[in-house]
């Protein structure tokens, strides 16, 4: 199987300042590994053997550090953006994408199998799959409804539930053709758009174990979990 897949790793870090100030957020040690090195890892193991980085923001130790992803076993190549373009808009600046290939952001903690859901997009067709992680947020408070200066209800430390996009997406090409050309353009307004132009957008709920390691709490985070973890993040490891 010969599987393409776009990792994000041009972004700025700024919600894991300091860290980030002298190395790129992708490149976060996970471990004894950085981050994009696990994906990279994932990636190899799963069937995708051609990966571009988008890079932007310190591209040169991105580059330096990745090299051609011959010590992966896969072919890794650059596509660098000369001024930011956000989530979607960069994928303009790739000129031989396949018809289907995965989409992801290079900070993406998760034992998702990438393999699966680029199979299941393919195999039923669809122009856009979103990999969505459920998520609770609890209220620390007892919540207070009013009408006026009146109680109208109350609810102790309310559980709220919401899906979340994970970061990881299979894209079909043909979605593209309406992303505009040079300007900024990322996930939020392609969504946006999508569902006002009709056109239909797949979610597929995962279960399992995922972390967006943007910010300092949940980089912690994952440091500590990783070890933990391993065995289900690495399974082809050697």
């Amino acid at each position: 199987m010969s599987n393409r897949a776009v990792v994000l790793a041009g972004g700025k870090g700024s919600r894991l300042r300091p860290y980030t100030v002298v190395l790129p957020k992708p490149l976060m040690p996970i471990g004894e590994y950085p981050i994009l090195e696990v994906i990279l890892r994932q990636l190899a193991g799963q069937g995708f053997d051609h990966v571009t980085l988008a890079v932007n923001y310190q591209a040169e130790i991105v580059r330096a550090f990745c090299g051609d992803g011959s010590r992966w076993g896969i072919r890794i190549d650059y596509s660098h953006e000369t001024k930011p373009l956000s989530t979607i808009a960069p994928l303009r600046l790739i000129s031989d994408l396949p018809d289907n290939f995965l989409l992801m952001n290079g900070d993406v903690l998760t034992d998702l199998r990438f393999g699966k859901l680029f199979d299941e997009h393919v195999a039923n067709k669809r122009n856009f799959t979103i990999a969505a992680a459920e998520r609770t947020h609890i209220v620390d408070f007892g919540v207070l409804h009013a009408a006026g200066q009146h109680l109208s209800g109350f609810e102790e430390k309310p559980r709220f539930q919401y899906l979340v996009s994970m970061g990881v997406y299979i894209v079909n090409r043909t979605i593209l053709d309406n992303v505009p050309e040079g300007s900024a353009y990322g996930f939020d307004n392609l969504m946006l758009d999508m569902l006002k132009r009709g056109q239909p957008v797949y979610v597929e709920r995962y279960p399992g174990y995922w972390l967006d390691i943007g910010r300092v709490e949940d980089y912690m985070r994952a440091v500590e979990e990783f070890g933990e973890r391993r065995h289900d993040l690495l399974p082809n490891e050697k």
